[in-house]
């Protein structure tokens, strides 16, 4: 557990430093410190993203059933990226205050003092921030100690339920009645007001909302009601011969084999 933890800690914020002492010296580059420190936050950003987005695909493939198995790499990677969420955050101010001092200068007035410039950073991205902090003080610690049946993973299933329903799945009907309301017409008449590309569109969007969506409360439904599809398997005697469980080879396990 330590050493991914140290590997994420080493990996984020080294890929940063080098690439910006890359831009800064590299010869025919010679980039200004403001341009180094943006493009190179991107680029780990960018870097961050296609790792997740990797794992996941990986440990979507692997497991039969996305809701009962556990893949190896869901704790592995959630661990190696935890120090990406404590960079970023620094790394985002730093974006920040570059941005405030060339603002700064293009209107001929005094730099800000550090305290300003973390308060109006706190301000400006105040949902990055604390979504960066959610992941590392609530989500983290529920996915890592396998706490399925606290009180706090439950509240945090029902709010990510919730949350989910609101700003995923709603979020269509919403965009057509907000357009129902700016041309006068009724919600239903949306639809047949709009061009075909933009049914299609939005179907399309919306599709996968509603799949992620009802696997949420598949999931939800399980875990409040304590339900499961696997029966308890009959306990061994002394007579039965005694197998050594090994890991299988796609790499996830049922969650059954975590109980003691």
């Amino acid at each position: 557990m330590l050493s991914i933890l140290a590997a994420g800690s080493i990996f984020f914020p080294g890929l940063f430093l080098l690439s910006k002492r890359f831009l800064k010296h590299a010869p025919g580059l010679k980039w200004s410190e403001k341009d180094a420190v943006i493009v190179s936050s991107r680029l780990v950003s960018s870097v961050q993203a296609i790792m997740a987005s990797s794992a996941g695909y990986i440990i979507a493939c692997s497991c039969k059933d996305i809701i009962e198995d556990q893949h190896w790499l869901t704790s592995s990677y959630i661990l190696f990226a935890v120090p990406y969420f404590v960079y970023d955050i620094y790394a985002m101010f730093l974006c920040h205050w570059y941005k405030l001092q060339v603002k700064d200068h293009e209107e001929e007035s005094e730099a800000k003092p550090m305290r300003s410039a973390i308060s109006g950073y706190l301000r400006r991205e105040f949902l990055m921030v604390l979504h960066h902090v959610v992941m590392v003080t609530v989500c983290f610690p529920v996915s890592v100690y396998k706490q399925q049946h606290t009180l706090l993973h439950k509240v945090n299933g029902a709010l990510m339920l919730v949350t989910f329903f609101i700003c995923r799945v709603l979020l269509f009907p919403y965009l057509y009645y907000a357009y129902g309301r700016y041309a006068s017409i009724p919600f239903y008449m949306v639809p047949l007001s709009v061009p075909w590309q933009f049914n299609a569109g939005a179907a399309l969007l919306m599709a996968p909302q509603v799949y992620w969506f009802s696997l949420i409360c598949r999931g939800a439904f399980r875990l409040f009601t304590g339900a499961s599809r696997h029966k308890a398997a009959p306990s061994s005697t002394d007579s039965e011969p005694k197998t050594s469980l090994l890991p299988p080879a796609n790499g996830y396990s049922p969650r059954e084999t975590d109980s003691h």
